[in-house]
């Protein structure tokens, strides 16, 4: 007895040391993002900019641009224009296909790094409200929830994080955002395709790959509000602004 209880002390001690390692490694990461981005003087966009300027061209390009989109989640950047850099950088046709392979391990790194925090914590069904049902359910049914999730444009990240949060089987949510992403990916990728530069807004723009980009885009869109409509998430948006439900449920406005 006395021995099983010092393993169970031992166990808790490491995962506690695990976690407090974690979270300082990813604090240290995002304090040094912000100290860039304050001594070059760039924003989101501007720092973007700098990374394809200077990777462009260059035979190591793809891999930096992976590595980039992959490691993202840490600080935080978004997925959306990093998508968007992808068809800018490689062009309609390598430009998705980096990004799909860069979306995904990003997703993973983020799965990760949540679950590596090892806080987790049961649900019980009985439980009111839309954070206990739907972790209830992404537990439950994981690769049909994530999916879902996926064409109901919920944030990126956001999802990532839950599922590691909430130890989702990694399979299942990995196959789930491979599909699930693929719209909004290849909309974006050909978004980014028909532009020449972040900055420069509209000059240089392809405009059969925009007018693709865009519908695509629509048709995404229309999925999405379809998979909302028959999910009841407009509904649950809805009751967010209720007061019972407000302070549980603002984590997916």
């Amino acid at each position: 007895m006395a021995y099983r209880r010092g393993v169970a002390g031992c166990s808790c001690m490491h995962a506690r040391l695990k976690r407090v390692v974690v979270l300082a490694a990813w604090t240290s990461a995002v304090v040094g993002w912000v100290l860039y981005q304050r001594s070059t003087g760039l924003g989101t966009v501007g720092s973007l900019q700098q990374f394809i300027d200077s990777t462009r061209g260059q035979w190591w390009a793809l891999l930096a641009f992976v590595i980039v989109y992959a490691i993202r989640p840490i600080v935080l950047f978004p997925a959306s224009l990093m998508t968007i850099a992808g068809g800018l950088l490689f062009g309609p046709v390598v430009g998705i296909a980096a990004t799909i392979v860069g979306a995904n391990a990003s997703a993973m790194v983020a799965y990760w790094l949540a679950r590596s925090l090892g806080f987790e914590r049961e649900q019980d069904a009985d439980t009111e409200g839309l954070l206990a049902r739907w972790s209830t359910r992404m537990r439950k049914d994981s690769f049909e929830t994530i999916m879902l999730m996926r064409l109901a444009f919920l944030p990126y990240d956001l999802v990532n994080y839950a599922a590691g949060f909430l130890r989702i089987r990694p399979v299942a949510f990995l196959l789930a955002t491979a599909i699930g992403s693929l719209p909004g990916t290849i909309s974006f990728s050909l978004a980014g395709a028909s532009i020449e530069s972040l900055e420069d807004g509209p000059s240089g723009i392809d405009p059969v790959v925009l007018v693709a980009s865009i519908v695509l885009f629509v048709l995404s869109v229309g999925v999405s509000r379809l998979v909302k409509r028959r999910e009841g998430l407009e509904d649950d948006a809805a009751a967010i602004d209720t007061p019972d439900a407000a302070a549980a449920d603002m984590h997916l406005v």
